[in-house]
């Protein structure tokens, strides 16, 4: 089948699919008129990348563990023991960027929880006491192997 009837019975886009190509996700056949050609097992392929994706895994994790999984009707289950460390190494780091994220929360909500105290005669809403501002704590640092720059934080102090 082609690309378009590929796209059709997996309700993914064609740009999609050739992005799973490019990501080594999928691997079609080429016809002499360089038209892509892909094979039912390509439709149940699209289904893991989907459910892999969905679960928080990168294309380049996906690319290493697709062919060690094997659909057990509603899930996925693994085949290969080493593809099992791959994952929980995934899901470790997943926990750490929650973990990251927990701590962005909490440190958001004690910067609004302080505006909030916000002595209501000061004028341009100054606090009425400048040592009273809370000190809001410094994240953990993350190791340099797991630093996100999308992520990264400094250390905060206080503020007038």
């Amino acid at each position: 089948m082609r690309i378009g009837e590929l796209s059709r019975r997996t309700g993914m886009s064609t740009r999609g699919l050739r992005y799973y190509e490019e990501q080594g996700l999928l691997h079609p056949q080429r016809r002499p008129s360089g038209y892509r050609e892909f094979g039912d097992s390509d439709v149940a392929a699209v289904r893991r990348i989907r459910i892999l994706l969905a679960a928080g895994l990168p294309t380049r994790v996906i690319a290493e563990v697709l062919p060690c999984m094997v659909d057990e009707g509603r899930y996925l289950a693994p085949t290969c023991e080493e593809m099992a460390d791959d994952l929980r190494t995934e899901l470790d780091r997943m926990n750490r960027d929650i973990d990251e994220l927990q701590s962005a929360r909490s440190i958001l909500e004690s910067i609004l929880a302080a505006e909030s105290h916000d002595a209501p005669n000061s004028p341009n809403g100054a606090r009425s006491q400048p040592n009273s501002l809370p000190l809001i704590p410094a994240p953990q640092n993350p190791t340099p192997s797991t630093t996100n720059p999308s992520t990264a934080t400094t250390s905060y102090a206080r503020h007038e």
